[in-house]
């Protein structure tokens, strides 16, 4: 029973990172269907590495660049939402692996969603953050992307006290929308 539980929670976890980067493209599709040529089908997926669009080519620079960053992020609370809208009208039912099944797909897609929404360069919140700034503010923010990596780890692995700075914003985050959500 463990393994088909790994099983199934590794296939929800690799859906929910794979749908998160397709749906980053959907934006830069609409926008620009050039980027899609002379691409490898490895382009689409990306690997929860950052997916390569080139924002200069949008009409709209900060419009295109909001559009690409928040699709990912929302397409994760999505997940989460639909998830917990199934969780409660099968909660009365007594089937436990199910409700499982959707508890843990709610976890996943909400830690991705805030944890991709944090506006740490490369993540998804900074580039929202970004398009948002004025031109000159918005420079010296995008010299931060070079120690984004150094960042996060920090933040993940040095705490301050008992308890990491990025787990404590984490925790809060997933708590207030699991209470939102009613799970």
């Amino acid at each position: 029973m463990q393994a088909e539980v790994l099983a199934v929670g590794i296939i929800i976890l690799l859906f929910s990172v794979i749908l998160h980067e397709v749906t980053i493209l959907v934006p830069a599709v609409l926008i620009l269907p050039a980027v899609f040529l002379g691409t490898s089908p490895g382009f689409i997926i990306g690997w929860a590495k950052p997916v390569p669009v080139n924002p200069l080519n949008f009409r709209d620079f900060r419009r295109g660049e909001l559009l690409v960053s928040a699709a990912g992020v929302l397409i994760n609370f999505g997940l989460a939402i639909a998830a917990a809208l199934i969780f409660h009208l099968v909660k009365g039912s007594g089937n436990l692996p199910i409700q499982s099944l959707l508890l843990f797909t709610i976890n996943i897609n909400l830690i991705l969603g805030v944890f991709n929404s944090l506006p740490i360069p490369p993540l998804d919140g900074s580039k929202m953050v970004l398009s948002f700034l004025p031109p000159k503010l918005a420079t010296q923010y995008q010299s931060l992307e070079k120690y984004g990596l150094l960042i996060l780890l920090f933040l993940l692995f040095f705490p301050f006290g008992p308890v990491s700075p990025l787990g404590v914003i984490l925790g809060f985050f997933l708590n207030l929308f699991r209470t939102i959500l009613g799970v």
